[in-house]
């Protein structure tokens, strides 16, 4: 483990590997000692998902054919995928964080950003406190922590610390430590990482190396990105979190319903009842979402952003009875969340200004897409070599979290 000499603000990254077949095996935790690994999703390649241990031990890896899997392993333990339960486990663990003190900027399920700097002095220092942020997610997620003066370089510290440790990496040692780890750390298409073995280029070292007008030249903007990431990406920002509203309202079938009548019906009553709940008030709703409980012990999820946000029952069941038409089996169970909702404060348009009201406009339809797409996704163009000949080399497009 790496320690730093003096101190720098550093950003540290929280990773469980595998957090979709942890959260499945919930239900069924003695699965966790034997050979298992997450089904296929029902209509999609059949590649199986994260293995257990025991799995691994026998040969099997995430992203194998089923028959191939099978082949390997014919023991193999095939576990049913749970969005709804890997929602429910990745809230609790981030939950855990933002009440050990931690401002927390989820990316995806399994990876989480958060610093450190307002908490050292409550716990004594830089590994007491992530020491703290491990122990509030506790044992059960396997989890690990890397924490570095830039996002990237904390992400593949988690990625090659062990469950339960955190690895911290001074930005003297940062080239050091990037240059043996894989490329597969960078965001890439597999066509890209091919091309890139082909050259021989298998590491993040190598990749690093090369000049980045031919790296853009070669592979495009996206290959441009990933040889920045290569040296350490940039010292981004960590962005705590808006906490999700928490209205949901459920229903219990008597028997499986398949019948789509029926979860239509269903689906209308559960609109009324949420939006009348008094946790709403006046607040409208941004983003819903729709969850199911099936036979066999799976589970179903789908969100929705919508286009303006409302509290009218008619348009968010109209625009969240299409999904039901992707329900893979009878349903036992099921579920709405208001996920995202506006603040309760009201705006009378015709008062303001035209470029304010604009301006406004702008940021409720940048929230909007940063809502159904994720922090990042908004991006601006900045201008830094504006003299160079490669058109990539000109600018960058820099996230745009404001």
């Amino acid at each position: 483990m790496c320690s730093c000499r003096t101190y720098v603000p550093l950003i540290a990254c929280l990773s469980i590997p595998g957090l979709e077949l942890k959260a499945a095996l919930r239900r069924t935790p003695s699965l966790a000692l034997r050979p298992a690994a997450l089904a296929p999703e029902p209509q999609g390649e059949p590649l199986i998902g994260p293995v257990t241990a025991a799995a691994e031990a026998l040969g099997v890896r995430p992203g194998m054919r089923l028959g191939e899997a099978l082949a390997t392993c014919p023991q193999l333990v095939l576990v049913e995928p749970d969005p709804a339960g890997v929602e429910l486990g990745w809230e609790e663990v981030v939950r855990a964080l933002e009440d050990a003190g931690f401002a927390v900027e989820p990316t995806a399920p399994g990876v989480a950003y958060f610093e450190t700097r307002g908490v050292e002095r409550l716990y004594g220092g830089l590994e007491p406190a992530l020491r703290r942020a491990l122990g509030a997610v506790g044992s059960e997620w396997d989890a690990r922590i890397g924490a570095a003066g830039r996002r990237f370089a904390a992400l593949a510290a988690a990625s090659v610390a062990r469950p339960g440790q955190t690895v911290v990496v001074r930005e003297d040692d940062l080239p050091q430590f990037l240059a043996p780890l894989p490329l597969t750390l960078l965001p890439l298409e597999r066509q890209r990482y091919e091309e890139l073995e082909a050259l021989g280029v298998r590491k993040l070292g190598q990749l690093a190396g090369l000049p980045g007008g031919a790296v853009a030249e070669r592979l495009g903007p996206d290959g441009r990105r990933a040889w920045g990431l290569a040296r350490g990406g940039a010292a981004a920002r960590v962005r705590g979190r808006r906490p999700p509203a928490e209205v949901a309202e459920s229903l219990d079938f008597p028997e499986a319903i398949a019948n789509e009548l029926t979860l239509r019906r269903a689906l209308g009553a559960l609109v009324e009842t949420v939006l009348a709940r008094p946790e709403r008030r006046d607040r409208f709703a941004r983003k819903v979402a729709l969850a199911a409980r099936l036979v066999g012990g799976g589970s179903w999820r789908r969100t929705l952003t919508l286009r303006e946000p409302t509290a009218d029952a008619d348009r968010i069941r109209v625009a969240l009875a299409s999904r039901l038409a992707d329900l893979p089996a009878p349903v036992l169970e099921l579920r709405i969340e208001l996920v995202e909702l506006t603040e309760p404060s009201g705006q009378q348009l015709e008062l303001l200004a035209a470029g304010a009201e604009d301006r406004t406009r702008l940021r409720e339809g940048l929230r909007q897409v940063r809502a159904s797409t994720g922090s990042g996704s908004v991006c601006t163009v900045v201008e830094v070599a504006p003299w160079s000949r490669i058109p990539e080399s000109r600018a960058l497009l820099v996230p745009r979290d404001e």
